[in-house]
C-alpha cells in the first residue's frame, strides 16, 4: 500500500477524484480485478476467435463450392411425355426411349436479357450433353461442355485451376481433368476419341486442369462452343447459359427476377447447395449462442467481483460520503471500475484471438496441405467486441454501483 500512494499522487494533479478511486479500488483488490480482467479477455477472445473462425471457415468453403460452378443457371423448362391409352389390348408394348438434346429457345436474347439484369456480372453460354471418350482400349463417360472461354472465365475461374497450359481452345482442341487424364493415359498433345452417338471426334488434348474435385476432373471435357454444337447436334443453340453475379447470397433474387422474365427453368445456387446453406446456417446459430452465454458469464463475473468489492469497502464509502462526496460521485467511481476491465479486457482479448487465429491456421491444414483459412483479425470486429466488453463492463456494474450510492454514510462508517 505504501508503494502505491506515491504513483497514485503523482496522478492526482491530473485525474479527477472518480479515476483515483477507481484505480485505487482496482489496485488493492489485484487477486479479483485480475480474476475478472482474464475472464473478459477470455470472453472477448473466445468471441473474436470464433466468429472470424467461423466466418472465414464459411467463406472458405463457399468459394470451393462455388469456384467450379456458376451462381446462376437458366435452362430451358423440363419436357414432360404424355402417355396416350393404347387403341387395343396387347401382350407387351417396347417402347425406345427418347433421348434427345434440350436446348435454349432464342438464347441469344434470353442472354441479352441476363446482361441487362441488375446484379449479373458475366453471362456465358454452354452446350453440354454426355459422350464417351476412348483412346485404345481405355474408355471413359465424360460430359462435353461447349463454352466461349473468354466469357466462361469469367463465371467460373477455371484459369487458377490450369496446371497445364492455359484455359485456351480453339478448333478440335480439349481441356480435360486431372483425373481422366490419369484414367485415359493423355498427356498434352495427345489424341482423345469422344463419339456422342451422333457423331464422333479426334480432339487434341490442349490442358488439364484441377478443381479439386475428382468427379469434376473425371467427369468434364471442354471444347469450343460451335463443335459442341455439332457433336450433340445442337445447331446455333445451347443447352444453358451460366451466370455470375455481383452479391453471392443475392443469386436467389436474380434467378427469381430471370424466372418471371424469361419463363426459363432458372436456378441458383443456393436452391442446388441446400445442404450446404443449412449447414452454414446451423454452424451461425451455434456461433451465436456460444457468444451469448459467453457474455452472460463475463457479465455475472464483473457484477460479482463489483458487488463483494462494495461490501469490502463500505467503510471508505462512507468516509467519502461524509467528506462530501455526491452519490454520483460514488457511482461514478464503480461505473469506472467496470468500463476499465471491459476496455482493458477487451484489447488483451482481440490480440489473444489473433494468437489464436494464426497458431490454429498453422495447425489445421486442408487434405492437399494447403491452409484451411487465412489468419486475418477483422478491425471493425475487434472493435464490435471492445465496444461490446465497455457495455458490458458498465451494465454489470450498474447494480454494485447504484447499491454504494445509496449507501447511508452513517451506517456505513459503522459497518
Amino acid at each position: 500500500m505504501r508503494a502505491a500512494r506515491p504513483a497514485l499522487s503523482r496522478w492526482a494533479r491530473v485525474l479527477p477524484l472518480r479515476w483515483l478511486l477507481a484505480l485505487r479500488f482496482l489496485r488493492e483488490g489485484r487477486v479479483q480485478s485480475s480474476l475478472v480482467l482474464a475472464g473478459v479477455t477470455a470472453g472477448v477472445a473466445v468471441t473474436v476467435f470464433l466468429t472470424q473462425l467461423i466466418a472465414q471457415l464459411q467463406n472458405t468453403i463457399v468459394e470451393r463450392v462455388m469456384g467450379s460452378q456458376a451462381h446462376v443457371v437458366m435452362a430451358p423448362l423440363q419436357e414432360q411425355l404424355l402417355r396416350q391409352p393404347p387403341t387395343q389390348a396387347v401382350a407387351a408394348q417396347l417402347q425406345p426411349r427418347l433421348q434427345r438434346q434440350r436446348a435454349v429457345d432464342q438464347w441469344e436474347r434470353m442472354a441479352d436479357l441476363a446482361r441487362a439484369s441488375p446484379g449479373v456480372l458475366a453471362v456465358s453460354p454452354v452446350a453440354s450433353g454426355p459422350a464417351l471418350a476412348t483412346r485404345g482400349a481405355a474408355f471413359q463417360s465424360v460430359t462435353l461442355l461447349g463454352v466461349r472461354p473468354q466469357d466462361y472465365r469469367r463465371v467460373v475461374r477455371m484459369d487458377a485451376y490450369m496446371t497445364a497450359g492455359r484455359f485456351e481452345i480453339a478448333g478440335q482442341q480439349a481441356l480435360i481433368g486431372r483425373e481422366l487424364a490419369d484414367d485415359l493415359g493423355l498427356q498434352v498433345g495427345d489424341k482423345l476419341r469422344v463419339s456422342t452417338g451422333v457423331r464422333t471426334e479426334v480432339l487434341t488434348v490442349a490442358g488439364l486442369f484441377d478443381t479439386g474435385s475428382r468427379e469434376i476432373n473425371r467427369r468434364r471435357v471442354f471444347i469450343t462452343l460451335r463443335l459442341a454444337q455439332t457433336l450433340l447436334d445442337l445447331p446455333g443453340s445451347v443447352s444453358v447459359i451460366d451466370l455470375s453475379v455481383a452479391d453471392l447470397f443475392g443469386a436467389d433474387a436474380v434467378a427469381d427476377r430471370l424466372r418471371e422474365q424469361t419463363g426459363l427453368r432458372v436456378d441458383s445456387w443456393m436452391q442446388t447447395n441446400a445442404g450446404l446453406l443449412n449447414a452454414l446456417s446451423n454452424q451461425t446459430i451455434s456461433n451465436n449462442l456460444i457468444r451469448g452465454f459467453v457474455v452472460a458469464i463475463v457479465a455475472l463475473g464483473i457484477s460479482s467481483v463489483l458487488v463483494v468489492s462494495v461490501v469490502q469497502k463500505q467503510r471508505e464509502i462512507g468516509i467519502l460520503r461524509a467528506m462530501g462526496a455526491s452519490r454520483r460521485d460514488i457511482m461514478g467511481v464503480f461505473l469506472l471500475q467496470g468500463a476499465l476491465l471491459g476496455l482493458l479486457g477487451s484489447g488483451l482479448g482481440a490480440a489473444l484471438a489473433y494468437g489464436l487465429l494464426v497458431l490454429f491456421s498453422h495447425i489445421f491444414k486442408s487434405p492437399d496441405g494447403s491452409a484451411m483459412y487465412s489468419a486475418q483479425l477483422d478491425l471493425a470486429l475487434a472493435l464490435a467486441a471492445s465496444a461490446l466488453a465497455c457495455v458490458i463492463g458498465l451494465l454489470s456494474a450498474f447494480m454494485p454501483a447504484r447499491r454504494a450510492a445509496r449507501m447511508d454514510p452513517v451506517q456505513a462508517i459503522r459497518a
